[in-house]
């Protein structure tokens, strides 16, 4: 018997059909990245994993974050938590620890030992032309954080003719908008641009005690010294003020998700960062760039996650603030060589800053029935225990080389290393004691990352690339200095191990895979006593694995994308106590809020050649919420309907509905279960994302 198929292929069916007859070569439309060598190579070239995502492909998917900009990228996965705060995941489960190194062309955002975590929120997006995310131990080449990767954001050149821009959105469901505006123009050798950001949410919208706003502006300059030198200056300031909604307990997150128990719990983040870069031609066939950057961030906070012991009506939270400045100068010199193809990318690093610290306590008021926290007051006098007030200078000096070559044809070997030494200096501006905290001291750390890796072109269409790679982090001054004594804490070192494969296929398809494994040794996690009270620890050993894949195709009238990552993450070595009759031993248990699969995918459509149609789609596996392996978060999956259209005069209209199945989800989701009693509505905590919502905006483009 004969059936004839009445199946029409669509285009990505077609396009996978034959995946092996590609005609284009590496050579016409490979990548150029920066950040893998600190210096301009081709993604082919480049033994790491690296997801680079420019300003073109974040302005036609009408990202409402850079969160959803960077999302774009396999293995990387960045969680809303309102008003651009969030927790992060790259190779690592998902939080906020200081696994990851922020920079913004190339020097880091903040310095390390401060929560660099917050970096994030001191970005202005609005002034970056891409973002490039190197996956992996980065610390060979950027430092100390870099174990989970290094985010990099690239700010925008000045424009050689004048040009502007102006965009609107706004959202109905979080009483959100956003202005996006700038201009750029050069005179001669002269070039500037200037990029502007502010939006706003309301302070009750889906979610009650939810506002915030942010106010950010990047100002470059370029000039031209000469034929061979330039000089690059640029100053980002930044102003985010946003409520802290904080998380639910169960019953609330489950038939009242918009609900919030915390009425004035808030943040405000103040930075300023400049930069003065000076580049040109000191040798032959060598470039050097000496770039020096100042850094003021200024951080207050009530923060919600601080209110915890409560006792009848009673409890007990924390308010702070943070101030950091900096000075230091970064010193690279790219050099070509003339025998193997070679290149050696060398410098020097040198950061100091000044982190002074102020922490008092609170005694909350919260509603007996609804257990709202509806006020405070200053209680340092009778609760002084874990009052602070101290200072601690933070220095790190850095000498970094990577050398380049090809000793055979298809073969390009890459070896680095870099030696970091970091120091705290401690001083307690209160008498020492059991309430106020340590006594001064110095503390010194010291590591050498090394790196090496290699590349094999397979044909002028794919290759192969392999590294091995060392990262670490040393524990943060909070961490060491927030609590009455001093904790045991060690560097955490992880071991990165790596191969890939990147093809250019049939029809233009391009493929980029990754399987890794990175080892954590004495790695940091928080572990819960109680709700709402934590405390830092080394775990003996962790083992993340994981495989990510990058699909994409661009035809004439469709266009897709494809992210997934499978990872498993687990404690091999976790002993927490070994107490008669509290043995807590985590070891072989998978670490909590790290997803086993998360999956970014986009289909588009161009309807007209001015109209474009996509349903986007982000997917996030199930996770243990706890170290003990016993509650689950089953994950979520959530859509994006957009659709836009350009008009004539660089005018172009959109709009978006996101969440479209209205999906009842949370960002966050946590236990602090251990044994006993299981009692959900006072041990799991969640916080709600945001239901279905239409958003609308336009842009306008002056050229």
């Amino acid at each position: 018997m004969k059936f004839k198929s009445r199946f029409h292929y669509s285009p990505i069916v077609l396009a996978l059909m034959g995946l092996f007859s590609s005609q284009v070569s590496f050579a016409q439309s490979d990548t150029v990245v920066v950040s893998g060598s600190r210096a301009e190579t081709k993604l082919s070239e480049t033994p790491v994993s690296i997801g680079s995502v420019n300003r073109n492909q974040w302005d036609e998917d009408k990202v409402k974050s850079v969160g959803e900009i960077i999302n774009r990228i396999p293995g990387v996965f960045w969680n809303d938590l309102g008003n651009e705060q969030h927790s992060m995941s790259i190779r690592q489960p998902i939080s906020t620890n200081a696994v990851y190194q922020y920079l913004e062309d190339g020097i880091p955002i903040r310095p390390l030992g401060v929560f660099n975590h917050n970096s994030l929120n001191e970005t202005n997006m609005n002034g970056s032309s891409a973002v490039e995310v190197v996956k992996g131990a980065a610390s060979s080449l950027y430092g100390s954080n870099a174990v989970g990767g290094a985010v990099n954001f690239l700010t925008q050149k000045p424009s050689r003719n004048a040009t502007g821009y102006f965009g609107f959105r706004q959202d109905n469901t979080d009483g959100f908008y956003r202005f996006d505006t700038g201009a750029s123009n050069s005179w001669g050798d002269l070039g500037l641009r200037f990029s502007h950001y502010t939006s706003e949410r309301d302070h009750n919208n889906w979610q009650q005690y939810s506002g915030g706003k942010k106010d950010s502006f990047t100002l470059r300059g370029d000039y031209e010294l000469s034929a061979n030198s330039w000089l690059r200056a640029s100053l980002v300031h930044t102003n985010l003020e946003a409520d802290m909604t904080g998380s639910l307990f169960e019953n609330d997150y489950r038939t009242n998700p918009s609900k919030s128990i915390n009425t004035f719990t808030w943040r405000k983040d103040k930075t300023t960062r400049a930069t003065v870069a000076w580049e040109g031609e000191t040798t032959r066939k060598g470039v050097t760039t000496v770039t020096f950057f100042a850094r003021n961030n200024d951080h207050g906070q009530l923060p919600a996650y601080t209110i915890s012991g409560c006792s009848g009506t009673t409890c007990r939270g924390t308010i702070n603030n943070n101030h950091v400045e900096s000075l230091g100068f970064d010193v690279k010199h790219v050099q070509g060589l003339d025998v193997l193809n070679a290149r050696l990318v060398s410098g020097i690093y040198i950061d100091r800053s000044q982190n002074d610290y102020v922490s008092d306590n609170l005694k909350v008021t919260r509603d007996a029935v609804s257990g709202v926290y509806q006020s405070y007051v200053l209680n340092n006098i009778a609760s002084p225990s874990g009052v602070r007030n101290y200072g601690a200078g933070i220095s790190n000096d850095a000498l970094f080389a990577q050398l380049e070559f090809t000793p055979a044809k298809d073969f390009r070997f890459v070896a680095g290393g870099r030696y970091d030494t970091i120091t705290y200096d401690f001083v307690n501006h209160l008498v020492p004691s059991a309430n106020f905290g340590a006594p001064n001291e110095t503390r010194s750390f010291s590591r050498v990352s090394p790196k090496l890796g290699a590349t094999y072109a397979l044909s002028n269409t794919q290759s192969l690339y392999a590294n091995l790679s060392q990262g670490f982090t040393p524990p943060e001054v909070s961490q060491l200095y927030g609590k009455t004594a001093i904790p045991d804490l060690k560097p955490s070192v992880y071991n990165n191990q790596e191969m890939g494969w990147r093809a250019l296929l049939a029809n233009s398809i391009r493929l980029d895979s990754a399987l890794y494994q990175l080892e954590g040794k004495d790695t940091i996690v928080s572990y819960t006593s109680e709700v709402g009270d934590s405390y830092n620890k080394n775990a003996g050993k962790t083992r993340s694995r994981g495989v990510e894949l990058s699909l994409s195709q661009q035809l004439a009238a469709w266009d897709w994308r494809l992210g997934a990552t499978w990872a498993k993450h687990e404690f091999v070595n976790y002993l927490v106590s070994a107490k008669v009759g509290a043995v807590e031993d985590y070891s072989g248990k998978v670490m909590p809020q790290a997803p086993a699969h998360t999956v970014n995918a986009q289909v588009g459509w161009k309807v007209t050649p001015d109209s474009r149609v996509a349903l986007g789609m982000v997917k996030q596996g199930a996770y243990w919420m706890n170290n003990l392996n016993t509650v689950r978060y089953e994950g979520h999956t959530l859509f994006n309907l957009t659709a836009s259209h350009k008009l004539q005069g660089g005018l172009e209209v959109w709009g978006q509905v996101r969440n479209l199945t209205d999906e009842r989800y949370s960002d966050s989701a946590s236990s602090s279960y251990k044994s006993g009693t299981f009692t959900p509505n006072t041990q799991n905590t969640y916080s709600p994302g945001a239901p279905r919502s239409v958003m609308v905006g336009m842009t306008k483009t002056f050229i």
